[in-house]
């Protein structure tokens, strides 16, 4: 992702943030402060789908710094215009490969949603095991206090 994407991005992003239902980010960020969290800097990379138009973004790279950085992380956004259309799936599809390439020994997700069920299906179906669950981590919008699911997929 470059900055000539960000405009793309943001506004799903935005929208994303807002809804409450995934992201733990302020709903008041500006387009500024999101650039920031969402432009990862190296050895992390942010992608976008681009099919014509900018359809969704992943952010991803190292999960902990020094001795943990042997496993990888990532977080997607898929616009919601374009859900449904297999736009999560080749984003992960990508970020697995990346790390693979990059020789990271396993991803893990930190905090997936519990009541996001088509992520957490998706992941699942991609060799991503539910390792634990912190009750109560997530204020959604519509669910109220909901779980936050750590993920983790083994790359070798």
């Amino acid at each position: 992702m470059t900055e000539a994407d960000w405009p793309a991005v943001w506004p799903f992003f935005d929208q994303i943030v807002r809804e409450g239902e995934t992201y733990a980010y302020p709903a008041d960020l500006t387009a500024d402060q999101a650039w920031s969290l969402w432009s990862a800097p190296a050895p992390g990379q942010t992608v976008v789908y681009d099919d014509g138009a900018v359809l969704g973004s992943a952010m991803m790279g190292p999960n902990r710094p020094g001795r943990g950085s042997h496993v990888g992380t990532a977080s997607f956004m898929v616009s919601p215009e374009a859900r449904g259309r297999g736009v999560g799936r080749a984003l992960a599809d990508y970020v697995i490969a990346w790390h693979r390439e990059a020789g990271y020994r396993a991803i893990q997700f930190n905090a997936v949603v519990e009541t996001n069920t088509s992520a957490v299906r998706l992941w699942q179906s991609l060799g991503f095991a539910i390792v634990g669950t912190v009750p109560e981590a997530f204020d959604s919008r519509t669910h109220g206090l909901v779980g936050l699911h750590v993920m983790h997929k083994r790359l070798r």
